[in-house]
């Protein structure tokens, strides 16, 4: 059996990242993925990249991933972009959209948002339409190796970890939903929670690494804590623009807007 980590939505938390990096590591787990969103909001995110860069086999890009590339007008983005520097931003620019990849024998996409694009948005309590959309294959997933549509699909984006199934439409409806089902599940958030809980958040699939291999998987959400402490105070020595509300998001695990 394998084990992969995967991670989203770092945000500049350089101390929830390394909190996280020193489970898994701790977990003996090797492989991690990154489904982006690596910047903003915190004061490190040029530490982040670079962290992940090394770390990670796979990190596909994040709707503020491609945002800190374009013009910015507002101090917060003129800030970030300035601490991330040229080399970076062109980083973060290149960054795939998505992966596909076969474990125990079922097939697997990792995508920051949705598999329209990293500004489209799925919320946890979305329609079943909006739901069963996030499995076909798009103009920016393309298909994947076998050119089916993907069993089981995982994303970051709303930093709200949860998992669930559905009916997959194009089987049978005489089959059981364990031999024909579809599976979503959301990875949580690295740097800045929104489920009510401030600790680092992330997932773990385990399986086994043959892709033909036709065995049982498992999906594990995991908490870590961290020193938030020092995360509020490293925003605050950095002189940051919107540290305030930073410092409300990570402290209370919900989103202050």
């Amino acid at each position: 059996m394998e084990k992969i980590a995967i991670i989203s939505d770092i945000h500049g938390n350089l101390p929830a990242l390394e909190a996280v990096l020193t489970d898994i590591e701790r977990r003996g787990i090797k492989r991690i993925m990154c489904l982006g969103d690596l910047v903003g909001k915190g004061p490190d995110s040029a530490a982040v990249v670079d962290r992940i860069q090394a770390v990670c086999e796979v990190v596909v890009q994040g709707n503020w991933d491609l945002g800190i590339t374009l013009p910015q007008d507002q101090p917060s983005g003129l800030w970030h972009q300035k601490q991330l520097g040229e080399l970076r931003l062109a980083y973060l620019k290149q960054l795939p959209f998505s992966v596909d990849l076969s474990i125990s024998g079922k097939s697997f996409r990792l995508f920051h948002a949705s598999a329209q694009s990293v500004y489209h948005r799925v919320k946890r309590k979305a329609s079943k339409k909006e739901r069963l959309a996030m499995f076909q294959n798009t103009e920016m997933t393309g298909e994947a190796p076998d050119g089916k549509q993907p069993e089981i699909v995982g994303y970051g984006d709303i930093h709200i970890p949860y998992l669930l199934t559905l009916k997959n439409p194009s089987e049978k409806s005489s089959q059981s939903l364990a031999s024909s089902g579809l599976m979503l599940f959301n990875v949580g958030s690295v740097g800045t929670p929104y489920d009510g809980i401030p600790q680092a958040g992330y997932c773990i699939i385990e399986g086994e690494k043959d892709p033909t291999e036709q065995a049982g998987f498992s999906i594990q959400f995991v908490r870590v804590p961290y020193d938030i402490t020092l995360a509020v105070k490293l925003a605050y020595e950095a002189q940051m623009p919107e540290s305030q509300r930073y410092e409300l998001e990570i402290t209370t695990g919900f989103v202050h807007k």
